[in-house]
């Protein structure tokens, strides 16, 4: 990428990346997305299952707004303080809470309305959502009634993660928190700490055996003891030097992967590697800046690297198998498997599928005209993607 695209890209997602990527291609030190082609004829059939809203969407917060999927509903939260479920298969709306004030003993009072930004995220009984303002929030699964709302830190832009009674939290100043499930209380907090400047966005929380993993803004990953917020292991992705802070930007924003005794991760000016869950041990690494993440399907470990690019490691040995380089500079959402392909959405509001064997592309739909900044959600045979507006669509890939 030309210095002068790494630039404009850091200070956007800093600012809040969307208004950015509504300008994509309008600046002459940008480059513009590569077009797609027009004759190309999908080899994956793909149908529109339904399209609707999710409500206000994140825009220029700068917060990528996940839907999250269990026991056919789709939960959805907006950041004018609506959380709503839907039937899955249908888009129709089944409730919607709106939250105004809350306060609570342990945590601050908040004297605005919450502005959802970080999950949904289901849990048993559960819906958990974090906010703007640093709130996090557990409402019923079966019909949005409230069983408590507290205020961390500071705000919480993706989605926490659930072990057993525990609540994992990532705020946006570099802490990770350990809330009680039952009734929100502070049980630690891990502090990491925040660079001087890094992009805009945070690596989601991933749980695996006694352990929470996730990527921080000083270009590490590090794995958290869950039983009391002491620290596992840590290792650097990241590895930004240089004269200014621009120069040594490093941060782990994109998707995380803990799967069968290894974490896979990518950082931005770094690398992407393998590691073992247990000790952070690394596996294997490879020379490659991510701001998206990766995902895992089969035996391919998938990455969108900071052009846009798709490449795809052979999980085992981390050889390179494949690189798709026709979706370049259409600063892809981060990465999600759907059986044999890879799904992702870009700036111009495409959904594509990308053969995960050979890189192929092999489907594309559209949602509308605004980024897909958030990961594409998969339930079996079914994609719920959101775009920067609020907007959803569900397609359904043919057997």
């Amino acid at each position: 990428m030309k210095v002068s695209t790494v630039a404009v890209l850091v200070l956007a997602l800093l600012l809040g990346g969307c208004t950015w990527f509504r300008n994509l291609g309008k600046k002459d030190n940008v480059e513009p997305p590569t077009p797609l082609a027009e004759s190309f004829t999908p080899t994956l059939s793909v149908q529109r299952a339904w399209t609707g809203s999710a409500g206000k969407g994140p825009d220029r917060s700068g917060a990528p707004m996940v839907p999250a999927v269990a026991d056919g509903r789709l939960y959805v939260a907006d950041v004018a303080g609506n959380l709503s479920a839907l039937d899955a298969a249908t888009g129709k709306r089944l409730w919607n809470v709106h939250s105004g004030k809350r306060s609570g003993a342990y945590w601050r009072r908040t004297d605005t309305s919450v502005r959802w930004s970080g999950g949904p995220t289901v849990a048993g009984d559960l819906v958990i959502v974090g906010g703007l303002d640093g709130q996090v929030g557990a409402y019923a699964a079966a019909d949005g009634a409230e069983r408590w709302v507290v205020t961390v830190s500071s705000e919480v832009i993706t989605a926490p993660a659930v072990s057993g009674d525990t609540v994992i939290v990532r705020s946006n100043d570099g802490r990770l928190h350990g809330l009680d499930i039952g009734d929100g209380s502070r049980r630690w907090v891990f502090d990491q700490g925040v660079p001087p400047l890094s992009l805009r966005g945070n690596s989601a929380p991933r749980v695996s055996n006694g352990l929470v993993v996730s990527g921080f803004d000083n270009g590490k990953i590090v794995a958290v003891n869950i039983a009391d917020g002491s620290q596992a292991w840590t290792q650097t992705l990241g590895l930004g030097e240089g004269r200014t802070e621009v120069d040594r930007l490093a941060d782990v924003d994109g998707e995380v992967v803990v799967d069968g005794g290894e974490v896979f991760a990518a950082g931005y000016r770094g690398i992407v590697s393998a590691l073992y869950s247990d000790s952070g041990r690394t596996a294997w690494q490879r020379d490659l800046s991510s701001y998206a993440g990766v995902t895992v399907a089969g035996n391919v470990v998938a990455v969108v690297d900071d052009e846009g690019n798709v490449w795809a490691f052979d999980r085992q040995s981390g050889a390179n198998l494949w690189k798709q380089d026709q979706l370049k500079y259409r600063w892809l959402s981060s990465p999600a498997a759907q059986g044999g392909a890879i799904v992702v959405g870009d700036v111009e509001g495409w959904v594509h599928w990308l053969n995960a064997e050979d890189g192929k592309l092999i489907a594309r739909e559209r949602l509308g005209k605004n980024p897909i900044a958030g990961k594409p959600v998969v339930d079996g045979d079914t994609v719920y993607v959101e775009d920067s507006e609020g907007r959803l669509g569900a397609w359904r890939v043919a057997r």
